[in-house]
């Protein structure tokens, strides 16, 4: 390991324990049957299909509008029919709607949401620079894969993944998720090191298209919008780069550390900082347009539904935010700091802590639902994956938990062989997650057995992405690995 390696690793661990709680073979597959979940009651009971597939629909192209000072190049596809693309905009880009919510849990209000998106209308101000909310392939373009941070792909995996190449930096580390995304009808995968450099691969090659210096050390995961990567770094500066290029385009300088992967409301790109504010940036020219500062870090990203955004923090709150104003409109109290990016479904937002458990909450009311608790005091750095169905995360005591959204009941709870705060991501009918010791899971949605396991050289840190038939993961040795079949 390098020293900037070794330094960036240090610090971070260094960080998280003062600012958000306490710390904490190769590529042969590793038979999983002996490993069963516990399943409360009957597991006959729990006959129930889960459905998370969604409608397939064509890759929307990206609305274009030409903005002043605007590099982008921009192909014929973009193109759009003036009124077309104004039904299409949507207040909260890349709301890239999972599926269809439970009715008890999706009852948004429809007042001045477009009758066919669902969405609310953009304000006459706003950008074009807004993609369509659809349920079909659209790549894995943000953290947790869609803004309601849901952790479900929408594609589909074989049931026996096999490596389909590598891409090794040298003394390299990666501790973020990487970006897949069609560019230029191109399957690419945009991912971010510890060294500082953001690397674009061609997904169904591994090639390498491009890869640019430009922080001191990143952790987080690049987020995409019409041709553009976000992504902070450890000294606190935000750039948005050309993905077609590698090109940096703007830079703002945050006061400390992004650790929080971008999401974006209309034109305005959303991201939090460890100087305890949540910052709106003009996504075209980096000029800032607001910010809140809480009591404390914020180390998740914001998980945003039309104009709402939710940020769950080291000062122990969920915090409810305006994002038209930027003001703070209702918190609730979790008891203890968290880094975990707020998961959504319908009227609830789940998010686990660094002591008191895993929490349901209202966020229209604002008011705790449930609250969950694996062990007393035991941490939860990942994020949750959500469906009608099931709740899923991981914590520090080497198991991997699955609850019922709406009763907290226990659906299955496993224990595996490895701390985790890689965040699970749903496809199909498995959840997949790697561990710190470089094993890498995939289990069965609905009773949660070990259906397919591999050892890795290195660490996992970061957390899968999936689309296109693919799923990415990297480890904290340099390795980009792609998974699929052959």
């Amino acid at each position: 390991m390098n020293s900037r390696k070794l330094s960036a690793f240090v610090l971070l661990a260094a960080l998280f324990i003062i600012g958000c709680g306490e710390s904490a073979g190769e590529n042969q597959p590793v038979n999983g049957t002996d490993v069963q979940a516990t399943v409360p009651g009957n597991s006959a009971a729990q006959d129930e299909t889960v459905n998370t597939d969604t409608p397939e629909v064509d890759q929307p192209a990206d609305a274009s509008t030409n903005d002043p000072g605007q590099e982008d190049v921009q192909h014929n596809s973009e193109a759009q029919n003036t009124d077309e693309a104004q039904s299409v905009e949507v207040a909260s880009n890349e709301d890239e709607q999972s599926h269809e919510d439970s009715d008890r849990t999706s009852a948004i209000s429809a007042r001045d949401q477009d009758p066919e998106t669902g969405a609310n209308p953009v304000p006459e101000t706003a950008s074009a620079d807004t993609e369509p909310v659809s349920a079909g392939e659209t790549g894995w373009k943000l953290f947790r894969g869609d803004a309601r941070s849901t952790g479900v792909a929408h594609t589909e995996l074989p049931e026996d993944l096999e490596i389909l190449w590598e891409y090794e930096v040298e003394k390299g580390a990666f501790f973020g998720t990487a970006t897949i995304v069609e560019q230029d009808n191109v399957p690419t995968v945009f991912i971010a090191d510890a060294d500082g450099t953001v690397y674009a691969l061609n997904l169904e090659s591994g090639e390498e298209l491009w890869k640019t210096k430009c922080g001191f050390s990143f952790n987080t995961a690049p987020a995409y919008r019409r041709s553009k990567l976000y992504l902070g770094d450890i000294d606190g500066k935000f750039v948005c780069l050309d993905a077609r290029t590698g090109d940096e385009l703007w830079s703002f300088e945050a006061m400390a550390e992004v650790g929080s992967s971008a999401s974006f409301h209309q034109f305005n790109v959303i991201f939090g900082s460890h100087d305890t504010n949540l910052y709106a940036l003009n996504a075209d020219t980096g000029e800032k347009v607001w910010e809140l500062p809480t009591a404390d870090q914020i180390r998740c990203s914001a998980t945003i539904v039309e104009d709402t955004a939710f940020v769950a923090g080291c000062d122990g709150h969920l915090h409810i935010i305006d994002l038209a104003t930027g003001e703070e409109t209702g918190s609730v109290d979790v008891g203890a700091p968290t880094g975990s990016t707020p998961a959504v479904l319908g009227d609830i937002a789940f998010a686990g802590t660094e002591g008191t458990g895993f929490f349901a909450i209202n966020w229209k009311t604002a008011e705790e639902l449930w609250h969950f608790m694996p062990d007393a005091g035991v941490g939860i750095r990942s994020s949750a994956a959500v469906t009608d169905q099931h709740v899923i995360f991981a914590a520090m005591n080497r198991s991997v938990y699955s609850l019922n959204p709406e009763t907290q009941d226990l659906n299955w709870q496993i224990d595996l062989q490895s701390k985790t705060e890689s965040s699970p991501v749903i496809v199909g009918d498995r959840v997949y997650l790697g561990g710190q010791n470089g094993r890498f899971y995939g289990l069965d949605l609905e009773y949660g057995d070990i259906e397919f396991e591999m050892e890795f050289n290195g660490g996992f840190i970061g957390s899968p992405a999936a689309a296109f038939g693919r799923l990415v993961i990297a480890t904290d040795r340099g390795v980009v690995y792609c998974l699929g079949e052959k």
